[in-house]
């Protein structure tokens, strides 16, 4: 042993395991009474928010919550389930967020899977949540959200206890607990399985953590900022934000439901600074009538994920006022951990090119140790040519520490050292990575490859396309062929051969779709397309 590592241990003084609750303590200390959770008629300061998270994981604690138990939350983008972000895991408890939008099925898997020992739940969801609680297997204790802005003729109780008053038998003088060890998880999130049960994916002290610093950096987040909560705190809780912004002493303005209008009238109300969103919202705000929209007093940074974005939304913000940011991640790796950083040497570009570039998935966040394009089979790098296509490969301590109670799927993901996205693209030769497309989207006629991404890219470019989805529809001849279902833009009709010669301008032959269905597509609460379910009509 070297002299390096002599006498030089780790103690209480220099080691101290990382954890993203310190971040509220820290706000609560140095910034007490300035605002920090905004929500129609309710705002709370720091000292408050920290006061009422305190207190709410006391009443758990009281009621046996601890070490390793689940709370479980199905709420939507309220004051309750971003205070679930620091109350769960003081009792050394482990925050499980659900999506609002499941069916009873899936939310009883859910609850049992995780043995969910309490649940926090609005009002709101009591359809489906009723029907989930009549099959569990295990008893569970309900609190109920009763927020007076939800659809009340849609509301009705579910448990006995509700949240505030449950808050109340709580003491604010509780002695929470900072994680004995920073792999301790503090969350668990499920992944929308297309096929199966949802997996569930644990996240832990160390990575929240490190991906609110490195959120902070790749976004050049500013303290006091203020972000309007757009992507719902349930899907990668909120892609981390409510432990991101308490570290900037930023002001957080919930937001319960999707309304391009209130979402205008927030940004004016509350100096928006920041805000994320799947680009189906991006497609919403771009795409709505004057009449709902504010002018921009300043300018408003946006990042976009959750599926790849036509280069065209980026010219459409720009022209509104809003500058977007494209990111990529999965749940599996906390959220987002590339971004499409931008390069100066790019603004001489013509502005269709630089869309061009802003679709780009790009470059690992400072808090990702690697990202890489690699062949699945010999887990070696793809030429960086701009169309070698293989699978993006990840590593860092912003990956999962697995799947829960899923062994097998959790050495599936993680072989080979890296953990494996399932995303299909290409590498620039600058090291910007390009989506083609996720491996069960890919279309492979007649032997080629064809991205639906590049399709709908295109599509998208047309006036009349609101939004385009394109899967594979099996085909005699060439095994697959290319089809396109639309979203047409109100006002504005095209026909089906508009459309494909509107592609042939642009793409070769066999990437041109052979059927065009105008409809409503299917979305998931996070505006992903499910193309699984445009599959199914072939």
């Amino acid at each position: 042993m070297g002299h390096y590592d002599t006498n030089l241990d780790k103690n209480n003084a220099n080691y101290v395991p990382l954890t993203p609750l310190t971040f509220l303590k820290r706000a609560k200390e140095i910034y007490p009474n300035y605002e920090a959770v905004v929500y129609e008629d309710r705002k709370y300061t720091w000292d408050q928010v920290y006061k009422r998270t305190v207190k709410f994981a006391s009443a758990l604690n009281k009621i046996g919550v601890g070490k390793g138990d689940t709370v479980s939350f199905l709420a939507f983008n309220t004051p309750e389930i971003f205070e679930g972000h620091y109350s769960v895991p003081m009792t050394g408890a482990v925050l499980n967020t659900i999506n609002i939008r499941l069916d009873a099925k899936t939310i009883a898997y859910i609850l049992d899977h995780s043995e969910a020992k309490v649940l926090v739940v609005d009002r709101q969801l009591h359809v489906e949540v009723k029907k989930a609680l009549s099959s569990l297997k295990n008893k569970i204790i309900i609190i109920d959200i009763n927020d007076k802005f939800a659809d009340q003729a849609k509301c009705e109780k579910i448990g006995e206890l509700e949240y505030e008053s449950f808050l109340n038998t709580g003491d604010e003088n509780y002695d929470w607990k900072m994680p004995g060890d920073e792999w301790q998880a503090i969350s668990l999130s499920y992944t929308s399985g297309t096929t199966g049960n949802p997996k569930g994916v644990v996240y832990h002290h160390r990575g929240s953590y490190l991906m609110s610093t490195g959120s902070a950096v790749a976004w050049n987040m500013p303290n006091r900022l203020n972000f309007l909560t757009i992507v719902p705190m349930f899907h990668c809780n909120g892609w981390g934000y409510p432990w991101t912004i308490p570290m900037l002493n930023g002001r957080t303005i919930c937001l319960r439901n999707i309304d391009i209008k209130k979402i205008f009238e927030l940004i004016d109300k509350y100096d928006v600074t920041h805000f994320g969103g799947a680009p189906i919202v991006l497609n919403m705000i771009t795409g709505a009538p004057e009449t709902d929209r504010k002018k921009l007093k300043r300018k408003v940074y946006v990042l976009t994920a959750g599926a790849p974005p036509p280069s065209i939304i980026f010219k459409k913000m720009n022209e509104l006022g809003f500058e977007v940011m494209h990111v990529y991640g999965l749940t599996e790796t906390y959220g987002h951990v590339t971004q499409c950083a931008w390069n100066d040497a790019w603004n001489e570009f013509d502005e269709e090119k630089q869309n061009e570039i802003k679709a780009r998935q790009g470059v690992r966040y400072p808090n990702t140790e690697g990202i890489a394009v690699m062949n699945p089979e010999t887990m070696t790098e793809v030429p960086k040519d701009g169309k070698t296509i293989g699978e993006i490969m990840i590593k860092g301590n912003i990956v999962m520490k697995g799947y829960f109670k899923d062994k097998d799927a959790t050495s599936k993901a993680m072989d080979g050292g890296w953990f494996h996205s399932g995303d299909l693209a290409v590498m620039h030769p600058d090291g910007y990575v390009k989506i083609q497309d996720r491996s069960k989207d890919i279309i492979i006629s007649g032997g080629e490859n064809i991205s639906s991404i590049e399709i709908e890219n295109t599509l998208a470019k047309h006036p009349s396309v609101s939004i385009a989805a394109v899967v594979a529809k099996p085909d005699e001849k060439w095994g697959e062929v290319p089809c396109a279902f639309i979203e047409m833009v109100k006002d504005k009709p095209v026909t089906e051969k508009d459309l494909i010669s509107f592609c042939k301008e642009t793409l070769a032959g066999f990437k041109v779709p052979k059927q065009v269905i105008f409809c409503d597509l299917p979305k998931t609460s996070t505006g992903k397309i499910q193309k699984f379910e445009l599959r199914k009509k072939f």
